[in-house]
């Protein structure tokens, strides 16, 4: 191991040492307090080809969602829905610990994670979005591209994925002599609800909402909870091999569910859905 290796090590350490000793005294190196979100920024169509698009800037995190629609077939057992497929992707220029290539096993992850807040929250009434039951319906593609990486991807991601859906037009197909035509119009989405994740770490025994960067690499387990505009809880993803007592679970939930109100209510003020 050469010696500047050796001192970024050392020098890691430290770091890590100051972080939990500042987190257990309640605060952060950045001075935020534990339940405190980062700057939310949030802008809209910024992909002019894509029928919705949004950039989100959590912290220094910053991620671009754009939406392309096609028809196609259903899903096997969906045959009354129409289908809605989520990716993400982190650039190399995100980060200097990406390499180009296929999604690794994290981004992966990524992407269910925030196709399954989406989804579960029935946040598309995507029955309303068939043309042909059982043999032609409205495909909705969701592509995320990671541009600057400091923790936190899951909610800035989901972020970036509800806005775009949320302010999005689709365009109005129609069926002539058993033909898909464009009529050149769109449509407002079949919107029912608003979810909105918020992710809680543990580092030591203290819970902290949205960790940046250097907080995750210091936590021991991680809970991310998607709730819809009621407020009821619609998925929820557990991460790394520390635990929560069903105590800090409680705690981390209702967190969510207020955390969740003020990000939504900004995320409604913007995309002006009342």
């Amino acid at each position: 191991m050469s010696i500047s290796r050796k001192s970024t090590i050392i020098l890691e350490n430290l770091r890590k040492r100051q972080m939990r000793e500042s987190i257990s005294s309640g605060k952060r190196l950045d001075g935020r307090s534990l339940d405190e979100i980062r700057p939310l920024e949030v802008e809209l169509d910024v992909i002019k080809k894509a029928s919705g698009s949004a950039w989100v800037k959590l912290g220094k995190t910053e991620v671009v969602a754009g939406i392309k629609v096609e028809t196609g077939e259903p899903f096997e057992g969906l045959e009354n829905s129409g289908a809605m497929i989520i990716t993400a992707e982190v650039l190399p220029i995100a980060s200097p610990h990406i390499e180009p290539g296929p999604p690794d096993e994290e981004t992966i992850e990524l992407a269910r994670v925030v196709d399954r807040g989406v989804r579960e929250s029935e946040m598309l009434d995507l029955s309303k979005l068939v043309l042909i039951p059982g043999k032609v319906v409205y495909t909705i593609f969701v592509d995320c591209s990671i541009i600057n990486v400091d923790g936190n991807l899951f909610d800035a991601t989901s972020y970036a994925v509800v806005a775009a859906l949320a302010s999005c037009k689709l365009p109005v197909f129609e069926i002539k002599d058993g033909n898909v035509i464009d009529t050149g119009k769109t449509q407002d989405p079949p919107i029912t609800t608003m979810p909105v994740s918020v992710t809680t770490v543990k580092i030591g025994e203290n819970l902290l909402l949205d960790p940046d960067t250097e907080e995750e690499a210091c936590m021991d387990a991680r809970l991310t909870i998607n709730t819809n505009s009621n407020g009821s809880i619609v998925a929820m993803q557990k991460g790394l091999k520390g635990y929560f007592s069903v105590d800090e679970v409680k705690s981390i939930a209702e967190r969510a569910r207020i955390k969740g109100t003020e990000v939504r209510e900004k995320l409604k003020g913007l995309i002006d859905l009342g």
